[in-house]
């Protein structure tokens, strides 16, 4: 089974997955940094290029929907990273 067998919803049961996929896209971000790169441009282009596979993967309507729920998670700290100290 792939990402590709599953609905779009239940990627967040994939945490192990996701986990590992983050670290390479996080490495990826150091790697460009350390050539020059500013974050700002190439989250934009992570954006872009993980838009695109999904709407390859689910279609543009599967997608869309998922986006909407985007606001609401930005808003409340889905994607912020607190530090402990």
């Amino acid at each position: 089974m792939n990402d590709n067998d599953v609905p779009l919803p239940d990627l967040q049961d994939l945490s192990a997955i996701k986990q590992a996929a983050l670290s390479y896209v996080t490495e990826a971000f150091a790697e460009a940094e350390l050539d020059g790169l500013d974050g700002d441009c190439m989250a934009q282009a992570a954006l872009f290029a993980a838009f695109m596979e999904l709407v390859a993967a689910y279609g543009e309507e599967a997608v869309a929907q998922y986006a909407e729920s985007l606001p609401d998670r930005i808003r409340s700290g889905g994607f912020s990273i607190v530090l402990k100290h």
